[in-house]
């Protein structure tokens, strides 16, 4: 999350404007142009906090993109007109991706999530470590190596948190939120949204308490103030309003 702020703000502040003198002078050429917007981080960012946001049904507005990336409301507004300029993104109240800026937001998250896998799967880091390195990953990962780590892992459909890998063969399952499942009901963890992976401490939590994708539980207790509490692997875990709103499970019988 630091490396993605810290590089927003650099762009957005020191070199924006010469990236866009750039991009005005290849204009002529839409596919060097696209070639040229892969190779910008600020556009990658920007792009890819807009399609996460979506993703997690979101309302995709300036002080969202602006919390999510840690950056200042005028350095948003600033790089949204030149996302407009761009064509990568339309803003009209809301702010939505175009279909040239949604192909570069899902080759961003596609690298970013098979290097989750890399790194979780092939390497042993923690999701705390991966989701921080996957970062910095999916900025320098050329078209060939990711084919190479997509063929090693075996063409997984989600990164380590269920979220799905675009371009892969995912479909979704039938889920329904942690916190509208009854006491006594037996669940599976499918899902931990991209929301939760942003708020600091959550994912270590989740992990050490095996709320993990693929993981069996069953609720057996619901506080008044919305705390879901459920036993997972032998252990009896509260769950909060935030996270048990967002975490979607698959019901059993």
């Amino acid at each position: 999350m630091a490396a993605r702020a810290s590089s927003a703000d650099r762009y957005v502040a020191s070199t924006l404007k010469g990236a866009y003198f750039v991009s005005a002078m290849w204009r002529p050429y839409p596919h060097t142009l696209w070639r040229m917007a892969e190779r910008h981080p600020a556009f990658e960012e920007y792009c890819e906090a807009i399609f996460e946001l979506r993703e997690d049904d979101v309302d995709v507005i300036q002080a969202r993109i602006a919390e999510r990336l840690g950056v200042s409301r005028p350095a948003v507004s600033e790089m949204v007109r030149r996302l407009e300029t761009e064509g990568l993104v339309r803003a009209d109240g809301r702010i939505r991706l175009t279909d040239a800026g949604r192909g570069l937001a899902e080759s961003v998250v596609r690298r970013h999530r098979l290097a989750e896998r890399m790194l979780t799967d092939v390497l042993g880091l923690s999701w705390s470590e991966a989701h921080v390195e996957a970062s910095s990953w999916e900025k320098v990962i050329s078209p060939a190596v990711e084919t190479a780590i997509n063929r090693l892992l075996g063409q997984p459909t989600t990164c380590p948190h269920g979220n799905p890998i675009p371009g892969s063969d995912y479909r979704p399952p039938q889920t329904v939120q942690l916190c509208d499942v009854g006491p006594g009901r037996r669940f599976v963890v499918t899902r931990i949204p991209e929301e939760l992976e942003f708020t600091p401490g959550l994912l270590e939590f989740l992990e050490s308490a095996s709320i993990t994708p693929g993981s069996r539980g069953a609720v057996t207790a619901r506080s008044p103030d919305g705390t879901v509490t459920v036993e997972i692997e032998g252990s009896f875990v509260g769950v909060g309003t935030f996270a048990g709103a967002r975490i979607l499970v698959g019901l059993l019988d």
